[in-house]
């Protein structure tokens, strides 16, 4: 017999091996608390050596939206749309929160080597406890979204409360990536180093600055290749539920459901596949 028969005859188990799924799934929902208050204390710590503290969560995508709504404006000139700001504002604001998910989801593991090999816990509490900490962030940014919404002549309505599900949306969207992001950093770690490029690619890609219509009419068939990617329709039903006059396609929001479904459980299984491995992170 050998000894992992015997230990198995014992009821003995490896330490640090990989549960099934939906154990592990309830391991980590068991950790919540420790999640929520990992996330809360790492976004009162992340400026706390600034003098503005936490204000300079709002000012961050601020002063991005002023800078490129002006270079971005220009460049366009007459092609830029009406409510133009509200519209820079927006698609700034919302890019905010995935790429830092991306980002920190990316780190979250590698980052965290100490305490991955000190204790027996889901590594998923990292990913997830990084996105929490950046739901958290866009909270007081989405209130000062609609306030220079309105300050910028926005008319307030009830279409506004929409915006609420789609965030809930996109952060489960946004958990996908993280989880991905953070397993393939684990194996490749010069892969942080792409990401500030892939954000930028993906930034200036998604609609952020540019209406599709109007920048890509000449070519229709990009166009409709738009209406499957998952970070402009997250930004149009945004636009469209906050700005006057603007419509959208209602199957936007299938598109954007099926997205957010479709990256969580890739970015959990592949997550899970690879939880042996975190604990020799180095």
């Amino acid at each position: 017999m050998t000894v992992a028969e015997d230990a198995k005859k014992h009821g003995l188990h490896r330490v640090g091996a990989r549960p099934a799924l939906v154990e592990y799934l309830k391991q980590t929902w068991t950790r919540r608390d420790f999640i929520y208050e990992l996330a809360k204390a790492r976004l009162q710590a992340q400026n706390e050596s600034n003098r503005l503290g936490m204000v300079w969560v709002v000012l961050k995508p601020t002063f991005n939206a002023i800078m490129y709504g002006f270079i971005f404006g220009v460049l366009q000139g007459g092609r830029r749309g009406e409510d133009f700001p509200v519209f820079v504002v927006i698609g700034v604001f919302l890019f905010e929160f995935f790429t830092t998910s991306m980002n920190g989801g990316a780190k979250s593991i590698t980052g965290n080597s100490a305490l991955v090999q000190s204790l027996a816990f889901p590594r998923l509490s990292l990913p997830v406890a990084q996105v929490t900490q950046n739901f958290l962030t866009l909270v007081p940014m989405l209130g000062v979204m609609f306030i220079y919404a309105l300050v910028l002549g926005t008319t307030p309505k009830w279409t506004w409360l929409m915006v609420i599900p789609l965030v809930l949306i996109f952060s489960v969207f946004n958990m996908g990536v993280a989880l991905v992001c953070a397993r393939i950093t684990v194996h490749v770690r010069d892969f942080t180093n792409l990401l500030p490029l892939i954000g930028r690619v993906l930034f200036f890609t998604s609609g952020v600055l540019f209406s599709v219509d109007t920048i890509l009419g000449q070519w229709p068939w990009l166009v409709a290749a738009f209406d499957y990617h998952p970070l402009y329709q997250t930004l149009t039903i945004a636009r469209a539920m906050i700005m006057d006059g603007v419509e959208y396609d209602p199957q936007s929001w299938l598109i954007v459901c099926l997205w957010a479904v479709f990256s969580l459980l890739l970015g959990l299984i592949y997550f899970w596949k690879a939880e042996e491995r975190y604990g020799r992170a180095d």
